[in-house]
């Protein structure tokens, strides 16, 4: 499915379009990212920063990662969907939670992070390569 993307939050208070192709798709099974997404593993969605747009008012959550830098998410104060996040390692880019796409049939990660906090349940496709770091 070519750009653009579409997508917004539960409630329909924020929109957004992304204009480009993604740069990166992955799932993250650090405990912060099953801890932000109730779930196994977080997907996580590379975009440049000028091909995003968004429309809505947004409240913002920091955080510190394993790393020292401070990772900023993004999400609906009335649903509290979260949209996309920033990071100081990629200034010219945000990364949106791809879920969040009104059509999410196309999406494959093309890679699977933090392999060492991975429930033992997920299964990993042959097809997608596999990280290990330590910490979360």
């Amino acid at each position: 499915m070519p750009a653009p993307y579409t997508g917004g939050c539960q409630c329909g208070k924020i929109r957004y379009t992304l204009k480009n192709e993604p740069l990166r798709l992955y799932a993250c099974h650090c405990t912060a990212c099953q801890q932000q997404s109730g779930s196994a593993f977080g997907m996580s969605m590379i975009v440049n920063k000028e091909s995003f747009e968004i429309k809505g008012s947004l409240k913002s959550f920091n955080r510190t990662a394993d790393s020292g830098g401070e990772v900023t998410s993004f999400f609906c104060p009335e649903c509290g969907n979260r949209i996309y996040g920033t990071s100081p390692y990629n200034p010219d880019g945000v990364t949106i939670k791809p879920g969040t796409l009104d059509d999410t049939s196309w999406l494959t990660p093309s890679r699977m992070l933090w392999m060492n906090s991975a429930q033992k349940w997920v299964p990993v496709p042959d097809s997608v390569e596999t990280e290990e770091f330590q910490g979360s």
